[in-house]
């Protein structure tokens, strides 16, 4: 099986004139099966076509050929890992491991690209180096056999957010005795629950203090450079004081996640689709909705469902659309992507769209967008009681594009976006030119007012229960978006232990 992590975007691939798999897709991953292909060469051409004003769901890629606003440098081609796995006639797939912490266990469910008599599935869950459970079920019935992994009471660890845990898991695939595939896997013992206005993680009422991601790198674009890299963003998010991060327009790197799960570090996954629309009602057409958006999507789920770090799933951003009598198509595909998700994972929250046109009345989530600068003003919109029948976004021509809030958990999923640039600050105090950069609002004159309005609008947030977590915008600065904690290189534009002191406070949401 050849593997491809992600190719943007219409991909065929070739083996020996002929044709073994066609991907559509910027960001999931798909695989070419070789066939019997051992000792003598064979040629493999991939095909990778990416044209450049399809509106497609593409996040924050440029469809000019250069960055502007909020669209960046765009990526074509094999952008993720490629590599080779060699399997039996019949393997095991990917595995979908779903934590049950009231029963203290992992249900297992393990696909097989195929079955015959006398297969059989064994699995091993291991605390470290000692095997707690062992387990061993016939594989010749079922497609995707189901297995539960009991944990006893003294082995029983939480993965916990700032202190994750992971049990590691083997699973061997045996035929008359002979072992004919292996995986080893791990998993995090964590439960997800809505209880009124909190999102809990294992019963906690845990306030998410999130940072919004995009995952740029001035040398690899959308590709981090190294494994480090990925790791070394999460370790600045939390220097900051931030416990997770939206994965903003980007389907991040499955290695990112594995970092994240190994940290503690809470995510929600994301969709690439900024924007998306129909045209109509006098808007201009961006990314349109199609059947592929529920297809990619579905493989996105799939690919990162047993990940514990993910901690909710946002198919969509910043849609945009009125509520009018008229369904469109994005009603449409809003809906399909929402109950695809709540078909594919019933065990996490959904946001059905973040900001601006949520279309689906009794989501989990309910969220909204506010690059609001000024203290009072933000205090005016954000320190009231939130209450059902709330309307907290208009933003086309001020006509109303959302149901409005219905009383679920509900956060500021962007807000801050603060500019700042030492360099260009002085020029501009100079009288200088600057607009070859941007953020949010009016430019803070000194970087003791970058404080001070971080702490007043984090303060804010804080303080009001009706709020289970915020996201800010920005962990470093993209490109001309000059409105991040550290610079494009990831160097620190502020004093990190005065940001994360900051966001120590106790919200009004915490019950811990």
């Amino acid at each position: 099986l050849l593997h491809f992590q992600a190719v943007d975007y219409d991909t065929t691939v070739w083996v020996d004139g002929k044709e073994v798999v066609r991907h559509r897709g910027s960001s999931t991953p798909f695989y070419a099966n070789l066939g019997k292909c051992t000792g003598r060469d064979i040629e493999i051409v991939v095909r990778a076509r990416d044209f450049q004003q399809e509106l497609k769901p593409e996040g924050k890629q440029s469809r000019k050929y250069h960055n502007h606003t909020c669209h960046y440098t765009r990526t074509t081609g094999i952008w993720q890992t490629v590599w080779l796995e060699p399997v039996s006639d019949i393997y095991m797939s990917r595995p979908r491991i779903t934590p049950d912490v009231s029963n203290s266990c992992f249900l297992v469910e393990m696909p097989l690209s195929g079955n015959c008599d006398g297969l059989k599935l064994r699995a091993a869950l291991r605390d470290d180096t000692v095997i707690i459970a062992n387990i061993e079920v016939e594989a010749d019935l079922d497609l995707s056999p189901r297995l539960v992994l009991n944990i006893p009471a003294e082995h029983a660890t939480l993965w916990e957010p700032g202190q994750a845990f992971l049990y590691q898991i083997d699973f061997e695939l045996i035929l008359d005795g002979v072992i004919i595939d292996r995986v080893e896997s791990y998993a995090g013992l964590r439960s997800i629950a809505i209880n009124g206005k909190k999102i809990t993680i294992n019963g906690k009422s845990v306030f998410q203090r999130l940072v919004l991601d995009q995952g740029y790198y001035p040398d690899g674009i959308l590709t981090a450079p190294t494994d480090e890299a990925l790791r070394k963003d999460i370790e600045l998010s939390m220097m900051a004081g931030f416990n997770g991060a939206r994965l903003h327009q980007k389907v991040f790197e499955e290695r990112f996640l594995y970092h994240a799960d190994q940290m503690g570090y809470l995510v929600w996954g994301e969709f690439c689709d900024w924007g998306c629309n129909t045209g109509a009602y006098g808007g201009q057409q961006n990314q349109l909705p199609t059947a592929t958006y529920i297809t990619q999507w579905l493989e996105e789920i799939e690919r990162d469902y047993s990940h514990p770090s993910i901690i909710g799933w946002c198919p969509l951003n910043e849609t945009w659309q009125l509520l009018t009598d008229k369904i469109t198509e994005l009603d449409d595909v809003t809906r399909g992507m929402y109950l695809a998700t709540k078909a594919m994972d019933g065990t996490r929250p959904v946001l059905d769209a973040s900001g601006y046109a949520h279309r689906i009345l009794d989501a989990d989530v309910y969220d909204s967008h506010s690059y609001e600068q000024d203290l009072t003003k933000f205090a005016d919109l954000f320190s009231v009681p939130v209450e059902p029948g709330m309307v907290f976004e208009n933003r086309i021509n001020g006509k109303k594009e959302s149901f409005s809030y219905a009383g679920q958990p509900y956060f500021l999923s962007e807000f801050g976006g603060i500019w700042w640039d030492a360099a260009l600050a002085k020029e501009a105090a100079a009288g200088k030119d600057r607009s070859s950069s941007w953020g949010y609002g009016e430019r803070p004159r000194t970087i003791e007012d970058v404080y001070e309005r971080f702490e007043g609008m984090c303060s804010i947030l804080l303080e009001n229960p009706g709020y289970f977590g915020y996201c800010y915008t920005q962990l470093t600065d993209v490109f001309q978006e000059v409105n991040g904690i550290f610079d494009f290189d990831r160097n620190p534009k502020f004093d990190l232990k005065t940001l994360s002191q900051i966001q120590k406070k106790k919200a009004a949401i915490e019950d811990w």
